[in-house]
């Protein structure tokens, strides 16, 4: 047992993957077919799947909810059409030798995906009390906290690492490769009455109250199965077809554009390297929907076909996701804290029965130690480990384990640039910001009613600071200036931002609150620069 005394953790969320895992044994129906009776295995409340943080999960879903450790990079821009259209360049990481040696780490091991994201209307979500969005508009900008704002929800398009099993069906996307995802997050909630989408309907769809629309990018830009959440089919949308969707091998290049179209968001990535590309249109036609708001207890639960439009002109500090933990609309994220070694799982998918760690930080487990198998907690590597979000800050995410220029135990780094808008796609964004969520996650050494004991580096549940947290660099690659998260890297880090001080002071944020009136949270730290220091070559 490591120094310090274990504090307790109130997990109210089963694993990932236990969620995942009875999604293998079920044949190609929809989740409502698939779910059965009782609570939903497939909920962002049971944290099934990487679902947006939400600002206060004790209102919202009765429960002290952890999901989402999210260090951001965030970009801002008064330059019309910079919330609703941009490019992003990149280069994906080169794995070490697929053989588990101690010392030696992998990207899935640091984080499950990264993401581009922006802000979208959906009249059916959150707040629920205006009935129109003007896609593209900064008219959906209101004072902090207002409820009386446009339904809003979020855009993912995350790119899963080699190895990295994927949450709809206990299998990776390849082994070797990575794939590419595009996903909707929504609310069904009034904050103002407390009324949610009626139960009955929530423990049928994909994400429950938090409902997901859900779609890997193909060639052909159709859909592989269904991607709204009432008819999702988790064998058909839910597991890639290596010939259908848009895979990228280790260390390609890649372009992402993403621009609003007359039926909905389009999103597309380029492998500059090999010529390929994949796209999809967030459109009616290829099967996205709302689910209809239904509060009443035999509410029904109906999936209203809909063109998932950009919500926002601009991108500023108030263009935001309402409902949200993090203050972000045009944002880079990167989805760490979900693994950690496990010397013997309980079951397939199960719990930890031994010791969690590795070497000299090896321990008993506790009880963030789910969603763990023996043998293929990754498709890349044969290694046991979970997939539970690890709320005792002591995984893989929390060690020096990021790409530092040895290349023989570790990834290459992860690379990104800062995005470019216009219609040329060659206008820079004006600001830059750092961004994360730790005063929401930090649930148990936190106050976030009056910033007390929340720190930039999260506490253990052993009582002490986490031996790291990733920062972002940024170097030269790509012909230019780019991003990189983990450590400072030999031979590509000129400039670490002050490190984990980058990501500055703690940010008190207003939200709506239950009855009318407005309540604060103490979410996230945020440093908002005067500038943009690393703009896209």
């Amino acid at each position: 047992m490591k120094a310090g005394v274990k504090m307790t953790r109130r997990l109210s969320i089963v694993s990932a993957v236990v969620a995942l895992v009875g999604a293998t044994a079920v044949s190609a129906n929809a989740a409502g077919q698939s779910s059965g009776a009782g609570p939903n295995r497939f909920s962002c409340r049971n944290g099934a799947f990487l679902c947006t943080e939400v600002s206060d999960p004790e209102q919202i879903f009765h429960q002290e909810y952890v999901g989402h450790d999210e260090p951001s990079l965030l970009f801002y821009s008064k330059q019309p059409g910079a919330g609703n259209r941009m490019q992003y360049r990149g280069m994906l990481p080169k794995e070490p030798p697929a053989r588990a040696i101690p010392g030696r780490s992998y990207t899935f091991m640091n984080y499950i995906a990264f993401w581009y994201g922006m802000a979208m209307c959906d009249t059916q979500s959150y707040p629920e009390t205006v009935k129109t969005c003007t896609p593209d508009s900064d008219t959906n900008i209101t004072r902090p906290g207002a409820a009386q704002h446009a339904g809003t929800a979020y855009m993912e398009l995350q790119f899963y690492p080699p190895g990295y099993v994927q949450q709809f069906n206990g299998s990776s996307c390849s082994a070797t490769k990575w794939c590419v995802a595009l996903t909707i997050d929504s609310l069904s909630l009034n904050p103002v009455t407390g009324k949610a989408l009626n139960s009955d309907c929530q423990n049928k769809i994909l994400g429950g109250e938090e409902y997901v629309n859900f779609a890997y990018l193909t060639h052909s830009g159709k859909p592989q199965g269904p991607p709204n959440p009432v008819q999702f089919d988790f064998v058909k949308s839910g597991k890639p077809d290596l010939n259908k969707a848009l895979t990228l091998n280790q260390g390609d290049r890649y372009t992402v554009r993403m621009h609003d179209t007359a039926h909905g968001l389009q999103t597309t990535v380029m492998d500059t390297t090999t010529g390929e590309s994949g796209t999809m249109t967030a459109s009616a036609s290829n099967g996205f929907a709302q689910v209809k708001y239904a509060p009443a207890k035999n509410g029904g639960c109906k999936a209203m076909p809909y063109d998932f439009h950009p919500m926002y002109s601009t991108t500023t500090p108030h263009t935001t996701v309402p409902w949200a933990a993090a203050t972000y609309n045009v944002a880079i994220d990167t989805e760490i804290g979900h693994f950690d070694y496990c010397d013997h799982a309980t079951s397939f998918g199960g719990g930890c029965s031994s010791t969690e760690g590795t070497g000299s930080d090896r321990e008993k487990t506790d009880e963030d130690d789910v969603g763990c198998f023996n043998g293929w907690a990754s498709t890349l590597v044969r290694v046991n480990g979970c997939y539970g979000t690890n709320t005792g800050f002591d995984g893989t995410s929390y060690k020096v384990d990021w790409p530092n220029g040895d290349n023989s135990m570790r990834p290459t780094p992860t690379i990104y640039t800062s995005p470019t808008t216009g219609g040329n796609y060659d206008k820079q964004y004006s600001q830059l910001a750092f961004n994360v969520d730790l005063p929401r996650i930090e649930f148990e050494t936190c106050n976030r009613q009056n910033a007390q004991g929340c720190t930039p580096i999260p506490i253990t549940d052993d009582g002490t600071l986490a031996n790291f947290y990733p920062w972002y660099s940024s170097g030269q690659a790509l012909g230019g200036c780019a991003f990189t998260i983990g450590q400072h890297v030999p031979g590509f880090s000129t400039n670490d931002y002050h490190r984990n001080s980058q990501y500055g002071g703690i940010l008190k944020v207003k939200y709506p609150a239950l009855g009318g009136g407005t309540v604060y949270h103490y979410n996230d730290f945020q440093n908002i620069l005067p500038n943009n220091p690393c703009p896209q070559p």
